[in-house]
């Protein structure tokens, strides 16, 4: 069992940055889901929950094309934190962003297994 936990949402204006952080814990070993591939999403109201950026195991990464070389995914050296950085934000960028893991790595779709309870994201023009 993997626990997922969000932090560092709030708001901010258009052209600011914020760093997302998900912590991870829970019975499975840190040696286990050290292994797992993240993710981050983001559900805006009405509209479906879309992937925004994967990391797998051998930190092989993957963006949305909304948010490349904009947002940066990264995950630290024991991978037990996972990070969201975003850079030159826009208002289309808000939204509730949820982290997510598995076994498997489902690349940007919504499939992975653990999820967190999210933390939102306001941008302001």
């Amino acid at each position: 069992q993997v626990q997922l936990v969000e932090s560092g949402g709030g708001s901010v204006q258009a052209g600011g940055s914020l760093r997302l952080s998900c912590t991870t814990s829970g019975s499975t070993s840190t040696s286990t889901y050290s292994t797992y591939s993240m993710g981050w999403f983001r559900q805006a109201p009405g509209k479906e929950r879309e992937g925004v950026a994967s990391i797998t195991y051998y930190r092989l990464t993957r963006y949305a094309d909304s948010v490349k070389g904009r947002f940066t995914i990264s995950r630290d050296k024991d991978q037990n934190i996972l990070y969201l950085q975003m850079n030159t934000l826009k208002p289309e960028d808000t939204a509730i962003y949820y982290c997510a893991a598995d076994r498997v790595d489902w690349q940007l779709l919504p499939r992975y297994t653990y999820w967190g309870q999210g933390t939102q994201v306001t941008v302001s023009s």
